[in-house]
């Protein structure tokens, strides 16, 4: 069986992970793949490398885009995976954060062979998980195991911007959490991973 590649797409806090870790415990065949990044912050770190500087946005999109795919090739040696944010984000955030900050760097030509790259390892089947700006603080304020410094500017001048870029997509599923516990996320998670894979 050629592997299957799902992701979990959403803003911030909207639950993507605690539903992947629900999938793993309930349904040991997926393999679950988690956002792995630590490694490229202590690279841009070390390198002193500035976002808001175009250059180094390059240098630094370079070096998230290479890692994505690492990340999609470790999960095809599975029959069966799903990503906590796959390829699709880092293309999207590679293409929308200089616009999110009101400036026009030209980027699709200065990454046109690392996007190209990535493009070639977007999942088969992505599933949008929803929510309202009150569920989402919501959500943020019950987490105390993440800062989420980023959170304000992401809901502000990312998610609209994202939700729009997903909308275009035709390999995305949409499910609203709003109202939902984290278990019961889970199960509509588990329930939409059982209609794209068949054990």
């Amino acid at each position: 069986m050629k592997p299957v590649v799902l992701s979990l797409q959403g803003c911030m806090a909207t639950g993507k992970t605690t539903a992947v870790q629900y999938l793993q415990i309930q349904e040991p065949r997926i393999s679950v793949s988690f956002e792995s990044n630590r490694h490229v912050i202590e690279e841009v770190k070390r390198r002193k490398l500035d976002k808001n500087q175009y250059e180094d946005y390059l240098e630094i999109q370079k070096l998230w885009l290479k890692n994505e795919i690492a990340r999609y090739e470790e999960a095809i040696t599975h029959p069966v995976s799903i990503m906590d944010f796959g390829a699709e984000e880092i293309e999207f955030y590679t293409l929308n954060y200089p616009k999110s900050m009101g400036k026009n760097w030209e980027i699709a030509s200065a990454l046109k062979s690392e996007l190209e790259a990535v493009r070639a390892c977007m999942p088969a089947r992505i599933l949008f998980l929803d929510a309202s700006e009150e569920t989402l603080r919501a959500h943020k304020e019950a987490d105390s195991t993440r800062s989420r410094e980023f959170f304000e500017y992401y809901l502000k001048h990312l998610m609209p911007l994202k939700k729009a870029w997903f909308r275009e997509r035709k390999d995305t599923d949409w499910f609203c959490v709003d109202g939902l516990t984290a278990e019961e996320v889970g199960e509509q998670v588990k329930k939409w991973v059982s209609q794209m894979v068949v054990f």
